[in-house]
């Protein structure tokens, strides 16, 4: 396969064929086994790693619909630097 598309049955597919379950990749990296089971239901940051580790693919490339990881801000960035600063509404009010 020189540039495969991984979905579920692609990455089952694989395991199987290098001889590998869940269960047991679960076992070789330490990791419960629930957490590699519902890997195709909820995100697991080990679980992602340890399937891509051992496909030999980066994390990006097996599950690109949850890479690269976003983290969400209460405050965005561009006004981070303003933080101490009144807002044009309060110097406002405040006039």
């Amino acid at each position: 396969m020189t540039n495969p598309t991984w979905d579920r049955h692609s990455i089952l597919a694989h395991l199987r064929r290098e001889g590998m379950t869940l269960a047991a990749l679960a076992a070789n990296y330490g990791l419960a086994a629930s957490s590699v089971k519902n890997i195709w239901t909820r995100p697991n940051e080990k679980a992602e790693r340890a399937i891509a580790d051992f496909i030999g693919q980066p994390v990006e490339k097996v599950f690109p619909d949850r890479y690269p990881k976003t983290r969400s801000r209460i405050l965005k960035a561009e006004y981070a630097s303003s933080r101490g600063k009144p807002s044009s509404a309060q110097r406002k009010e405040a006039a």
